[in-house]
């Protein structure tokens, strides 16, 4: 039996001018049919019913035109948010500045990457060595893959004489890739383009290949469409795809649905880390310079992140965090390379590291409390220096050749566009390489770092930026950002949109929730599976935390987070809906009952377990689901939520179940919206056009439902609402 429901809400707006008495302003907001569907599951012999399944289905008409109504309906309100336009300009305006990438050297060539400021893509420049910059030329454009942008370049990797270049293309932000093999003095490509790539690197060995991943196509939607036998390949230029040699994995014994292959930089080693889920992996090396050479096992369990790093002849260096949960760098030779021989090299500390290596060094950069600081050591293990940074905020990119007598490393903040910095490895000197040219002035603007109390005591690090000389009166539009999963740590970086938000006098505030990399695997596996809630936790604890502090109340908080933050975001809502004014979840992963079915999900289970586990396991993933705790009759905050009709990696459906849940139980007045982007994937490669366009609609829609009739940053009058 289908049953079909229609929705038609009105949304109440109070308008209140200086001096004039109250005028009421009517939007109507007509949700498109959704049926339902008597579909259920049964876990440990409990019934869930699953009415909008049908929706998992992205290849049917049916969806099809679902998603094309929920698009008109939700710009049909976007589009008449009073200063939409206005917000396009600014934000058009801001974003139009030249933005050049750190260059490096591939052969005869110098290359770096430039966007003039409004180009869909970046492009790909080079310059002989020996000649200047101002002589580059434009190697790959890929604005003219496609008119609108929507093809996208991926990586790059150039053989080690620097003669070949193997890249990868996106088409529509899909994970899926396409590799092609380009002489680089012709530009020219060189053979027929290899295909059905996902996850994957290009790794050279010598001039004559290349190792690669991927999956077997899968039966069904390629973008929905269960995808866990990872396998590596290698290529041998001149040779078609049929004929790769499979190198590792495809048993059907052990899934492992991630696996890598890379070769160090002197050939000499293949590395391969097979990985079940997206935390922990198997550690294996292959001696390239003998013939037939066995396969070594380093690690034969995933209970560890480790990799090697770096090599000199048969010692190698290694990161890992085996028994040192903030990781550090061990050495072991080759001939005998098991744990039990592992010696310290640079030790784990307090504080997390990320290693690389340069020009002979290595450099050890470490997160306290989320802020970077930058040591080099020799590699005898003895520290050279302390890198001076050129303030309190992120810095990357401490990574070149062993030959290489400089390199080029980045610098941000929140309230400092990212900045290239040249440095001198042998006398640690730096000076200022690349300064963006943007209409903003960081001097205007402050961040504050806090630490609050969450629901257990656990003390959490929040970044609070906006304008200086701000009144702390309750009434300040605030976006609240958020992630908290997957060993992924939120380092302060400058983004645009962020900007234009804090112009209009809003705050936007960054907690380091568990669940994240801040603090090393503890504060990683505090966030995980059973101990899920305690990111929610954390999450409405930094909420209350701005409020009760007054730089922000209910009615003028939003909460916003994407992918494993738009799942936080999902679950805060619907667990404090009265916390919020707006909610914006983006990409997000929204049924846990059933997001391992899906194309390579089932390699999140380190973080969330699965349905299937145990009725414990099921029972706590049913508990804050947000697509089975939407409830009849509750009112939750104006959402919007955002997808991409080619997201492959969180697929749509989680959004658009989600988004039909909200629609049918929604019991207060305030929007419950989906945008889907077409075209476009979980984030990587979509065109600024459509960035631009998407920063608008959430900022509008995010603004107009705080009650602001103007824009913040000119207000004279004002809604309440």
């Amino acid at each position: 039996m289908k049953k079909t429901l229609f929705f038609s809400a009105l949304v109440f707006i109070f308008v209140s001018c200086k001096n004039e008495s109250k005028s009421l302003k009517t939007v109507s907001v007509n949700y498109p049919e959704t049926k339902k569907v008597d579909t259920i599951d049964t876990y440990f012999g409990e019934q869930v019913a699953d009415p909008y399944r049908w929706l998992e289905d992205d290849r049917s008409e049916e969806t099809e035109k679902w998603v094309s109504q929920q698009n008109e309906a939700a710009f049909g309100f976007l589009d008449n948010i009073p200063y939409r336009e206005e917000l396009k300009e600014r934000l058009t305006k801001l974003w139009n500045y030249e933005k050049i990438g750190a260059p490096y050297t591939e052969g005869d060539y110098t290359y770096f990457s430039k966007n003039d400021g409004l180009q869909n893509q970046s492009v790909i420049f080079r310059y002989k060595k020996g000649t200047d910059a101002e002589t580059a030329e434009i190697f790959i454009d890929p604005n003219k893959f496609k008119d609108d942008g929507t093809i996208s370049l991926g990586s790059l990797s150039f053989s080690k004489n620097g003669q070949i270049l193997a890249y990868s293309i996106s088409e529509g932000g899909s994970d899926w890739r396409k590799i092609l093999v380009m002489d680089v003095e012709s530009k020219e490509i060189m053979e027929d383009t290899l295909v059905d790539i996902k996850f994957s690197g290009m790794s050279w060995y010598k001039d004559e290949g290349f190792y690669y991943s991927s999956y077997d196509k899968p039966k069904g939607s390629e973008l929905s469409a269960k995808t866990d036998q990872h396998k590596v390949y290698y290529h041998k230029l001149g040779t078609k795809q049929s004929e790769d040699q499979l190198i590792y994995g495809g048993t059907p014994e052990e899934k492992h649905r991630y696996i890598y292959a890379s070769v160090t930089e002197d050939d000499k080693y293949l590395v391969i880390t097979p990985r079940v889920s997206t935390s922990g992996n198997k550690l294996y090396i292959k001696d390239l310079s003998e013939a037939n050479a066995p396969l070594v096992e380093i690690l034969g369990h995933t209970d560890s992140d480790s990799n090697i790093i770096e090599n000199e002849g048969s010692k190698l260096f290694i990161m890992t965090n085996l028994n040192a949960p903030n990781q550090r760098v061990v050495t072991v030779d080759a001939s005998n390379p098991s744990p039990e021989n592992w010696m310290d090299f640079i030790p784990e500390t307090e504080n997390v590291l990320r290693p690389s290596t340069a020009g002979g060094y290595f450099f050890a950069v470490y997160m306290i409390d989320a802020v970077s600081k930058v040591f080099q050591y020799d590699y005898k293990g003895s520290l050279v220096r302390e890198v001076e940074l050129p303030g309190v905020g992120s810095a990357g990119g401490f990574g070149a050749k062993r030959k290489e007598k400089e390199l080029y490393f980045s610098f941000t903040n929140y309230t400092t566009p990212g900045s290239i910095y040249k440095y001198n490895i042998s006398n640690g000197t730096s000076k200022l390489f690349r300064k963006p040219n943007i209409d903003f002035d960081s001097e205007n603007y402050e961040s504050t770092q806090v630490f609050y109390s969450s629901k257990d005591g656990t003390k959490v690090p929040m970044i609070i930026t906006h304008k200086k000389g701000l009144e702390l009166n309750g009434k300040n539009p605030t976006i609240l950002y958020g992630y908290g999963g997957f060993n992924i740590s939120l380092t302060p970086s400058f983004r645009i949109t962020n900007a234009v938000w804090m112009e209009q006098g809003g705050i936007y505030a960054v907690p380091n929730l568990r669940g994240g990399g801040e603090y090393g695997k503890a504060w990683h596996d505090a966030g995980t599976q059973m101990k899920k809630q305690n990111v929610f936790d954390d999450f409405i604890a930094a909420a209350e935390y701005l409020i009760d502090n007054n730089y922000t109340s209910s009615e003028y908080l939003a909460i916003r987070g994407g992918s494993n933050g738009g799942l936080l975001v999902g679950a805060t809502m619907t667990q404090r809906p009265d916390l919020m004014k707006v909610a914006l979840p983006a990409v997000g992963v929204l049924d846990m009952l059933r997001y391992h079915t899906f194309t390579a999900g089932a390699g999140w289970a380190y973080d969330y377990g699965t349905a299937q586990d145990s009725k414990e396991m099921f029972n706590y993933l049913k508990g804050y689901s947000p697509v089975h705790n939407v409830k009849k009759g509750a009112e939750y905050p104006a959402t919007l939520v955002t997808t991409g009709d080619h997201d492959d990696r969180v697929v749509p459906a989680h959004s658009f179940k989600f988004v039909a849940e909200l629609q049918s139980k929604q019991a207060g007045k305030s929007p419950t919206l989906i945008r889907i982007e077409t075209d476009a994937g979980h984030g990587a490669g979509t065109p600024v056009s459509k960035q631009i366009e998407q920063a608008v609609d959430i900022f509008g829609f995010t603004l107009y439902n705080m009650g602001f009739d103007v824009l913040p940053g000119k207000l004279n009058k004002k809604i309440k609402g």
